[in-house]
């Protein structure tokens, strides 16, 4: 068993597969390193692939004090992940909460990211729903901590985003649920407290997303509603962005359309290595710009 070490001082459990260029793979809140196994099985056929599970989840530590979790220490951990693995640079692949430490890592870390490929991101990221999610954040934390994550797996995976995993691939989805009932309840409570409920908002980063030169592929299903504008406005913001949503699809794209999912990160990455994933076009920009302030 591998695990590295944090700048806080916990370990963090990860695995890796394959050789050549390296993937890191960030799981989402309801996931684990175990959530990748379709990309693992798939990329590791060229690359060298890590998948690690967070802080708050085993076989990694699990802080006991909400203050060891933040959206800044996700980031961070990728990086400790990789120095740990003896890895400079890395195409970095995300999921949902792991989609926006992927982004924040690509912010923070951006000459150690060679491509993001951010997935199912920016529920709550909406300045007019951000006080319901941290309700419901906060709720969520509560039901963690009161009922268990074994009572609470089944209703957290019939979500209106995560039904149609359920609909497509029922043994998959069973095995999803089935995982989410061995989380942690103090790692999932604190990671929804401290993680999720205060992260900032995708909008309030726009000045910093304008100056993200990573290029950067934007993943979402077309029945993931509250990650559809989000999306769209990173694709707007930062400057190498391609948008990719899938039809018929919901939040765990991943595990929903593993195929097209792998498909297109294997494309991206390949037409960036070739430098083929370029800026967008600044006088198309411009022209855009102008239609949408009404002055085209």
């Amino acid at each position: 068993m591998s695990f590295a070490k944090t700048d806080d001082g916990f370990s963090l459990y990860y695995e890796e597969a394959g050789s050549g260029e390296v993937i890191i793979f960030v799981h989402e809140f309801a996931g684990d390193h175990l959530s990748w196994e379709p990309q693992l099985r798939f990329f590791s056929r060229q690359f060298r692939c890590l998948t690690f599970s967070a802080r708050g989840y085993p076989p990694s530590d699990v802080p006991a004090a909400s203050e060891a979790y933040s959206q800044h220490r996700a980031a961070q951990d990728i990086a400790c992940v990789m120095d740990a693995a003896g890895i400079e640079k890395a195409h970095i692949v995300g999921l949902s909460m792991g989609g926006f430490a992927t982004l924040h890592f690509g912010l923070h870390f951006p000459m150690r990211a060679i491509t993001l490929t951010i997935a199912g991101v920016g529920y709550g990221a909406e300045p007019a729903h951000s006080e319901e999610f941290k309700a419901l954040s906060e709720e969520a934390a509560r039901q963690f901590e009161s009922i268990g994550s074994e009572s609470l797996a089944p209703i957290y995976g019939s979500g209106a985003s995560r039904i149609q995993l359920k609909h497509k691939n029922a043994r998959g989805w069973a095995q999803f649920v089935s995982r989410l009932a061995q989380h942690d309840p103090i790692g999932a409570a604190n990671t929804m407290r401290s993680v999720q409920a205060k992260r900032p908002s995708l909008y309030d980063l726009e000045n910093e997303l304008r100056a993200l030169c990573v290029p950067t592929l934007i993943i979402t299903g077309d029945e993931d509603d509250h990650c559809i504008q989000p999306s769209i406005f990173l694709k707007k913001t930062i400057p190498a962005c391609g948008l990719l949503m899938l039809p018929k699809t919901g939040h765990t794209v991943n595990l929903e359309e593993p195929e097209k999912f792998n498909n297109a990160v294997r494309d991206f990455i390949a037409m960036a290595q070739h430098s083929l994933w370029w800026k967008r076009d600044a006088d198309a920009a411009e022209q855009i710009m102008q239609l949408t302030d009404g002055k085209g």
